[in-house]
């Protein structure tokens, strides 16, 4: 396992990534879809191509929902105000999702407005994965949310890793305590955790064009991680 590191850009904590000469940014969607494929415990979501689209999709789903603009080449949707959170009702998204639309940059090429039921909990962790130039692809476990960069707690493991490694991770987080019962929420459950990052490592050996992964954040939702974001690298 790999020592402790600061946070360093993207939510990937302490591992250099590799030079890789070229490689693009798959949308949210699409990462989503291939990170599910492997085991990746993911909100359900629907991609929509208007407001009207958008507001039916948040009916099926259930209300409150998210909505984001989603397109290959938006890796930051947070920093360019390209979320709507807690949107409660049909009217609501339709507004959102035209304002995201109207949003779109020409560089932004085609978009759409993803829509996922609101997750949220207490508890926020970060998983992914990152090519070491010298040690090959790792996957990483840290704690995510406003606590991320303070904390700056994250464990390593190379690829491939079992479910019994991934618990060794988990165990050798500094703040586990945030695992066990907190502020009337259950236990995280610790096998649903290590399911994630075998998950993660499965994904890795069977995708070899695969750069790096992040799911940030990855949040206990009544003790089991869900990842309501993600964003997969790949070589062109």
């Amino acid at each position: 396992m790999f020592p402790v590191g600061p946070l360093a850009p993207g939510g990937v904590v302490g591992v250099p990534s590799a030079s890789v000469t070229s490689t693009r940014t798959l949308s949210e969607a699409d990462s989503v879809r291939l990170l599910a494929r492997y085991g990746v415990p993911v909100a359900p979501e629907v991609v929509a191509e208007g407001p009207e689209e958008a507001a039916a999709a948040a009916g099926e789903l259930g209300f409150p929902v998210v909505a984001k603009l989603c397109g290959d080449a938006i890796a930051h949707k947070t920093e360019r105000g390209l979320v709507r959170l807690d949107l409660g009702d049909a009217d609501a998204v339709r507004s959102a999702a035209a304002e995201l639309l109207a949003a779109a940059r020409p560089e932004d090429g085609e978009v759409e407005v993803l829509v996922a039921p609101m997750i949220s909990g207490n508890r926020e962790f970060i998983a992914g994965l990152q090519r070491d130039p010298v040690f090959g692809m790792t996957v990483m476990l840290g704690v995510g949310g406003i606590l991320a960069e303070a904390v700056a707690d994250a464990v390593f493991a190379l690829v491939p890793i079992v479910e019994e490694d991934a618990m060794e991770m988990i165990d050798a987080l500094r703040t586990r305590k945030l695992l066990e019962p907190f502020r009337g929420e259950p236990a995280v459950d610790r096998n649903a955790l290590a399911r994630v990052l075998v998950a993660l490592s499965r994904a890795a050996q069977a995708e070899p064009e695969l750069v790096s992964a992040d799911l940030n954040p990855l949040i206990i939702d009544a003790g089991r991680p869900v990842a309501v974001d993600a964003l997969v690298e790949v070589s062109r």
